[in-house]
């Protein structure tokens, strides 16, 4: 990235997740993404997953049903480009028995008849170039090599080496997306373009976390941006944004409390360059639904007017 050019804020929004085959190829994708782009969103993020098994199997499939299809993933991005949005594509790998990826893990050291980091890095490094190689030819401005992988955040020189592979049939931006509280661990950021992150902190404690995160940002030496951040409209998710199972009363205030608060800690961080904000489906309920609608979704909510005027206002920084 060039260090004399502006960088225009990312006012992004997470789409699609966790792309469903046969959802991503309708007139109500389309009509999504059309919705999408009208909150002044000037970036979209299309996530997918692939499967693999459990946290110790070593395939990870993504020709299979229920991932989408390499057509779909196509017909978004370039549907998206229609719009005039800039497109970060993020595959991600799931577990099939529902274990959060971030436990993916292995040996240390590689033992005969164990399954072992190497095989997985390399299943799992053909997966991200193949969706590496359609997001060259397809012109999408950021790729994204992995999210939440904490447990295999600690194998720096898969990580670079895999990196390096992706540069040879990729040459848009790339990014890693650690999770929450992990910013400060991970040791490969020099080999990616810009640091990105889970940023769903509790907002109790968001103040400090936004003073760590500035000197995290200003010894790392890159741009840092939120990959995801959001908050469920329901009472008590603020404390527990990261929760997608957290039980309470509805209430679309907490929401909108939430992304108030965001945007007022970091409205003048100078070291911070945006959101991708979670998120936004690729079927849209009917807008009567809105109203009784308890996940992270914000279409046709009070917390999207947040989120307009916000996004209406012009950010740059200097890259």
């Amino acid at each position: 990235m060039n260090g004399g050019a502006k960088l225009e804020f990312i006012r992004g929004i997470t789409w699609g997740w966790v792309g469903i085959r046969g959802t991503w190829m309708t007139d109500e994708a389309k009509r999504s993404l059309i919705k999408l782009k009208e909150t002044g969103a000037n970036w979209v993020t299309l996530a997918f997953q692939a499967l693999q098994d459990t946290p110790q199997s070593v395939e990870v499939n993504y020709w299979d049903e229920p991932v989408v299809t390499d057509e779909e993933v196509s017909f978004a991005i370039e549907y998206a480009h229609h719009l005039g949005l800039k497109v970060c594509l993020k595959p991600v790998v799931n577990c099939r028995n529902g274990t959060w990826r971030a436990h993916i893990s292995f040996f240390d050291h590689d033992v005969p008849g164990e399954p072992t980091w190497s095989e997985w890095f390399q299943s799992y490094g053909t997966f991200i170039i193949h969706y590496a190689e359609l997001a060259e030819r397809l012109g999408c401005e950021m790729f994204c090599v992995g999210c939440e992988m904490v447990q295999a955040d600690k194998r720096e020189l898969e990580w670079r080496t895999l990196i390096g592979q992706v540069r040879e049939v990729y040459h848009g931006t790339l990014t890693y997306n650690c999770d929450k509280y992990q910013e400060e661990y991970v040791r490969w950021w020099d080999a990616v373009d810009m640091v990105s992150s889970s940023g769903y902190y509790p907002v109790s404690s968001f103040p400090e976390r936004v003073k760590e995160l500035r000197t995290f940002a200003q010894q790392v030496n890159k741009p840092f941006f939120f990959m995801e951040v959001g908050c469920m409209n329901v009472e008590g998710a603020a404390e527990r944004p990261n929760d997608w199972s957290h039980k309470g009363a509805l209430s679309m205030q907490e929401q909108v409390m939430f992304y108030e608060r965001l945007f007022s800690l970091l409205d003048n961080e100078p070291w911070f360059y945006g959101y991708m904000l979670w998120d936004w489906p690729a079927t849209l309920y009917a807008d009567d639904e809105a109203a009784y609608n308890r996940n992270y979704w914000f279409y046709h909510k009070p917390a999207e007017h947040v989120i307009r005027r916000y996004y209406a206002r012009p950010q740059f920084r200097n890259v």
